[in-house]
């Protein structure tokens, strides 16, 4: 049921529309299955964060949606919330920004590999980086409820 993206940096020939298919398929299916109501706004703000592996702002969100037809911040914040509240993106604190998760459905940890030139974003799950920090913040003292890092560099394509 769970669609699992690559945890590469998507080269130019990648499938694109396959990844925005298989998310909202797998999007249906994991809400269907939890009794959630994945509406047809909050589908297409899901669809709108996937269009590309870039972090999107709810405001870019937002004049995507009103391209189509009137749309209010509100509506697109309360979207957002629900898709957050699924599983189904992930908010990148450090660029005010939204990105679709990788693993929706399957429990782990937010890594990010952000290109700080073209802003492409890959998911990891590295359970040696959650292992660190989870064992780091135990000789501190400190109960972690939720980890997300972000780090910040250049992607293979705009290194060359």
């Amino acid at each position: 049921m769970s669609f699992v993206a690559d945890s590469t940096f998507p080269h130019q020939d990648h499938d694109h529309q396959g990844c925005i298919r298989a998310a909202l398929a797998t999007a249906e299916a994991l809400c269907r299955s939890r009794g959630a109501r994945l509406t047809e706004l909050r589908r297409r703000v899901l669809e709108l964060v996937w269009t590309s592996h870039k972090p999107v702002g709810a405001y870019a969100l937002l004049a995507r949606l009103q391209e189509q037809g009137p749309a209010a911040p509100p509506t697109v914040y309360r979207a957002l919330d629900f898709l957050l509240e699924q599983g189904l993106i992930h908010r990148v604190s450090s660029l005010n920004a939204f990105v679709g998760c990788a693993r929706p459905g399957q429990e782990h940890c937010g890594q990010f590999l952000i290109c700080e030139q073209c802003q492409d974003l890959v998911e990891l799950d590295d359970a040696g980086i959650a292992a660190a920090i989870a064992h780091s913040s135990q000789a501190s003292g400190f109960a972690p409820r939720r980890q997300t890092v972000e780090i910040l560099g250049l992607c293979p394509q705009c290194r060359d």
